[in-house]
């Protein structure tokens, strides 16, 4: 096991992080920016070094900067947390020259799975069903134009090494097709450095469907059930819950083994997210995530397993201890991400929080960094925390997280809490009867006016 740690992140991850390890007994590294000076992991960690200003690219995207932190600190290994430089093959091959320990899985998974393409071809190869589309890349519009035919309209554009809802468009019928490939290879190109794009068949009302694994890269691996991930807006997701509403234990049972038994052809070595659309009792690969989750609590909630100890015990050396048999499903768990946005027009709050009152009380669990008086700076994602309720049934944990969100209490910022309040009052929610498509259709048709 590690005698220490360095925590390549901020915010409620790298709390996160180092609770998991002061579990196990591990020193921990806090880096920060200036800007995070005051931080709750900084406060907490045995260690901290400051790595540089405030944009992530100068601290927390700082490769010579993180090293240096290491061998200062003598710090054996490096967990990067999710985002910044969690799925970045490089930053994982330079701990490896260095000796030092990449907490996440080995350098050749991570950059298969982060182009697009590879991952698709990769993941028929190892027999997991993909979307219907394009082998490859498209170079022209002819060709693409053939393809779409091939597989019909709508066909979704998407950037091949893109992320987060940049880069991808849809095309509904032929006309679209060559706007929406010029504007998605503009879109990758500025955000990814990467123009190349991939046609998909664009399902109509599809959910968003994962599947959690852990794998020791020595042919072991199991799944830890699935995560409904269908309320979203701008292909982020908000909500989160597990199981799904839309699967019966067939479906998930079938699935999460063939996605398992994907991860021990690989040897695949750490946690990580399969990610599919599901339509009509049908499953379709999108792509796979070498990482962390931010809705991991969500599993943690309805497994009892630790995911960020397992992957610490993993980078270690250590066997996979746990056999599928040992995964055990109990009740149901939902989450919330509440951002330091406006509500309803997601407008950026950053500022300082006057007044924080999380909620409590059995089966309620707040992942926050966020305290009485932090201010929440500008430079960085606007999450504040993570609200995640567990129940034994859907309409236990609905109702819990209902009187859960009436307690949260975030004063000097606007959050996106009273979105919430709305949508668990929403009968559509209630039932589970929603698809990847839904919360933009509510949001534009004036749903928060409703509330």
């Amino acid at each position: 096991m590690f005698d220490k740690i360095l925590i390549a992140n901020r915010g409620e991850i790298a709390l996160r992080i180092l609770r998991a390890a002061k579990e196990l007994g591990i020193q921990t590294v806090a880096v920060h920016s200036t800007v995070d000076r005051d931080a709750m992991h900084v406060k907490l960690a045995d260690e901290s070094v400051c790595i540089g200003p405030p944009a992530a690219r100068d601290s927390y995207l700082n490769i010579p900067a993180l090293l240096a932190a290491c061998e200062i600190t003598g710090a054996e290994a490096i967990h990067p947390g999710y985002g910044f430089l969690s799925e970045n093959a490089r930053f994982a091959e330079i701990l490896a020259d260095h000796n030092i320990a990449f907490i996440g899985p080995k350098a050749e998974h991570i950059r298969i799975m982060g182009d697009k393409i590879e991952a698709k071809r990769t993941a028929k190869r190892l027999g997991i069903p993909c979307v219907p589309g394009s082998e490859g890349g498209v170079t022209d519009d002819d060709e693409a134009m053939r393809i779409a035919k091939d597989i019909g309209f709508p066909v979704l554009v998407k950037a091949a090494a893109g992320g987060g809802g940049r880069g991808m468009k849809v095309a509904r019928t032929a006309a679209d097709l060559s706007t929406a490939l010029s504007t998605a290879r503009t879109e990758a190109k500025a955000a990814f450095g990467d123009d190349a794009v991939y046609l998909e068949k664009y399902l109509e009302k599809p959910r968003h469907i994962e599947i959690q694994v852990l794998g020791d890269g020595r042919g072991n691996a199991i799944h830890l059930g699935e995560r409904d991930c269908s309320l979203q807006r701008r292909h982020q997701k908000v909500l989160e819950e597990s199981p799904s509403p839309a699967l019966n234990d067939e479906q998930r049972g079938r699935i999460g083994e063939i996605v398992a038994q994907a991860m021990r052809d690989m040897s695949y070595s750490g946690a990580g997210t399969v990610e599919f659309l599901y339509e009509d009792g049908e499953f379709y690969f999108i792509e796979m995530n070498t990482r962390i989750q931010v809705e991991h609590p969500v599993t943690e909630m309805i497994t009892g397993i630790d995911l960020v100890v397992e992957q610490i015990k993993i980078a270690a050396g250590s066997p996979l201890t746990l056999t599928q048999a040992d995964v055990n499903f109990s009740g149901h768990a939902i989450e919330c991400r509440v951002n330091a946005e406006h509500p309803s027009t997601f407008r950026p709050s950053p500022g300082k929080v006057t007044y924080f009152h999380p909620p409590g009380g059995l089966g309620v669990r707040v992942d926050s960094a966020v305290y009485q008086g932090y201010t929440i700076p500008p430079n960085y994602d606007s999450l504040v925390g993570k609200l995640i309720v567990h129940g034994r049934t859907r309409n236990e944990a609905m109702m819990r997280l209902r009187r859960s969100l009436d307690e949260f209490i975030v004063d000097g910022i606007e959050t996106t809490i009273p979105l919430f309040r709305t949508l668990v009052r929403n009968t559509d929610v209630q039932n589970g009867a929603y698809d990847i498509h839904w919360l933009e259709k509510f949001l534009a048709t004036g749903g928060m006016g409703e509330g």
